[in-house]
């Protein structure tokens, strides 16, 4: 029976291809994101393949988050898969130098944002004693870089987040899976630079990076496989993107 899928952040980048991918499945879907425009133009390109309910919202509203999830229509309110894909990162400074309107971006989104979709349909879920939360973290919740500071910190929350709500669902038929991508070549970097083009495409230049729809493929196959079977995280990176030996400073000195 195709499932019920809600996607946050489904106007581009991984949760557009998400729902293409889970469109072909047949699955009813629920888009979530700021622009409606882009959501409506998902929705005329997709509705002929599924059933699709667009909520235009900004999920770091709290307000707005309940008001808008309370009006979804009722053939679409019992969530199979979550997917908590909204997110972003912004500025590449140093700690020391970053904008802290940034940081308080990044943590209402990545974070906070997450939270309030996984509370409100949580609930629901060990009701029915079924579904399933996928939350899109990033390589960058395991391994610093510079200027990665509250992005990266905000991945790490979303991996143990993860974690421990696997610990509080054990003895439930409720699965969470936390996906972890490298590099990506998505509106990702053009968002992180502000729209800045041209920078954004120098962190792709010459390297073959992953695509959103090799993320959707991925997120796809853990909701396949059997339902006694749990995949609790996934860190994929491009075969051109690995870690780098340890950095030193060799100009200080007593």
């Amino acid at each position: 029976m195709p499932k019920t899928v809600l996607i946050t952040g489904a106007s581009s980048g991984f949760g557009a291809a998400c729902a293409k991918k889970f469109a072909e499945d047949s699955c009813s879907l629920v888009l979530v994101a700021r622009r409606s425009d882009k959501l409506e133009q998902l929705k005329q390109q997709l509705q002929s393949k599924c059933n699709i309910h667009t909520v235009a919202l900004d999920i770091t509203d709290p307000v707005a988050v309940e008001q808008a999830l309370a009006q979804i229509p009722a053939e679409f309110c019992a969530i199979d898969v979550l997917i908590n894909n909204a997110g972003l990162a912004l500025g590449l400074d140093t700690a020391d130098k970053a904008d802290f309107s940034d940081w308080e971006t990044m943590i209402n989104t990545n974070i906070l944002g997450l939270l309030r979709m996984t509370s409100h349909f949580l609930p629901g879920m060990v009701q029915r004693n079924s579904g399933h939360i996928i939350n899109i973290g990033s390589t960058a919740g395991s391994w610093p870089y510079p200027g990665g500071n509250v992005y990266g910190a905000t991945k790490a929350f979303v991996q143990n987040f993860s974690r421990n709500l696997r610990a509080d669902l054990l003895g439930k038929k409720v699965r969470v899976s936390n996906i972890e991508p490298g590099m990506a070549e998505t509106d990702f970097s053009n968002i992180r630079f502000k729209g800045n083009s041209d920078k954004a495409q120098q962190v792709y230049e010459k390297a073959q990076a992953l695509t959103a729809d090799d993320v959707a493929d991925i997120i796809y196959w853990v909701t396949s496989v059997p339902p006694h079977v749990n995949i609790n995280s996934v860190e994929v990176m491009a075969l051109c993107q690995a870690w780098g030996p340890l950095a030193v400073d060799r100009t200080m000195e007593d």
